[in-house]
């Protein structure tokens, strides 16, 4: 919304700013607002209609949410049977190439692990405020902070989650920087969904024709942020989002979802909100924006979105492992993949100019979670 539609409501841009300054300066999140009582959403929270589809509860489809985004078995991807992991690759290559995402099953990551990670995002959030202040900023020089909407001063309008972020690779932060209540679990966690990763990125190389180590030897998994979000109840969920619709400035994202909670994350595929809810055990896999560049648009960074929390007292917590380039270091032009644009249908044609990854998250943060789609501004014209 400009300005201007702002001012013509009654609410100007020097209010909006200083009630966004006020809010962050509490260092409380939106969990301070729910443990004062609130018991409106604050205009800063407020999404408006032209910003975006109407926000719903659950999906407008009638489709069966678990068989839209597919299921699929890991431990089938044994490199002893050639013909099970064949089957396998034709299973992640038509996922990432029509909704983007799939679950997947029996991935080697132990279930206590899983239930770990989770509780140890639950616990540190609903530790005393002023515990969690000494690591709340917005300095993203620091490896480990904590804050509330890393686009607050950027996004039409703000959204009713706080987040526990960590640069875990390639150079992780040490132990006894970690809050103790993710110190003993956060590391080991981000280890094996490396090792996860390694395996999907393997699998999404041979779908595209590729030898199975092309994609990890581009670096598209060098680097790990460990994002962990915290969505409190929401007194008002009609009038907000968990997470606005965005695309993930990553290669490749893997998603742990609290299965104890109600659903909340919604991917955009045909013009509908289809519900992505947990499957017990399994993490979610979705394409990046930067895998649908180097792959020149075969495979798909589909939108997404988190509903605001409907449940009167209970929060709902997830973590996001975004794998990307070595974001300090790299200086690697990432563009569309030279074989996928010399042979098949796309012969010649390359749909996006190459970006440094630094460059691509700049593009990225700047515009914030404000609706339009970060990649195209890296399309060429056809």
């Amino acid at each position: 919304m400009s300005t201007t539609e702002e001012a013509a409501g009654g609410y100007d841009y020097d209010r909006r700013l200083s009630e966004l300054k006020a809010f962050d300066d509490t260092k409380a999140g939106v969990k301070g607002l729910v443990d004062a009582g609130v018991t409106t959403v604050p205009t800063i929270f407020r999404h408006h209609r032209q910003d975006g589809p109407q926000v719903s509860s659950s999906s407008s489809s009638s489709c069966n949410t678990i068989s839209v985004i597919p299921v699929i078995d890991l431990s089938a991807a044994s490199a002893e049977d050639a013909a099970a992991r064949e089957e396998v690759v034709a299973q992640v290559k038509a996922a990432a190439e029509t909704v983007g995402f799939f679950q997947l099953v029996n991935h080697g990551v132990p279930g206590e692990l899983l239930s770990e990670m989770l509780a140890s995002v639950r616990r540190f959030n609903e530790e005393a405020p002023e515990t969690k202040r000494a690591y709340y900023t917005r300095d993203a020089r620091r490896k480990l902070r904590f804050n509330s909407n890393f686009d607050l001063f950027q996004s039409p309008a703000a959204n009713w989650r706080d987040t526990l972020f960590c640069e875990a690779a390639p150079e992780p932060p040490r132990a006894e920087e970690l809050p103790p209540a993710v110190r003993h679990v956060m590391l080991e966690y981000s280890g094996a969904a490396r090792e996860v990763a390694a395996r999907v990125l393997a699998l999404l190389s041979e779908a595209l024709g590729l030898g199975p180590g092309h994609l990890a030897g581009m670096g598209c998994a060098d680097g790990l942020s460990l994002v962990c979000n915290y969505y409190p109840p929401c007194p008002e969920p009609d009038l907000t989002l968990g997470c606005s619709a965005h695309s993930d400035p990553s290669f490749l994202t893997l998603l742990l979802q609290d299965e104890h909670a109600q659903g909340g994350l919604q991917a955009l595929l045909a013009s509908e909100w289809v519900d992505v809810p947990p499957v017990p055990g399994a993490l979610l896999v979705n394409v990046g924006d930067l895998l649908q560049l180097v792959s020149n648009g075969r495979f798909r960074s589909v939108e997404h979105r988190v509903v605001a929390n409907r449940s009167r007292d209970t929060a709902r917590v997830s973590v996001a492992c975004f794998f990307n380039a070595d974001i300090a270091r790299s200086t690697r032009l990432y563009g569309p993949i030279a074989e996928l644009i010399t042979s098949g249908d796309g012969a010649g044609r390359a749909l996006y100019r190459s970006v440094t990854v630094p460059e691509f998250l700049a593009h990225y943060d700047k515009k914030g979670l404000d609706g339009r789609p970060a990649l195209h501004h890296f399309q060429l014209l056809q």
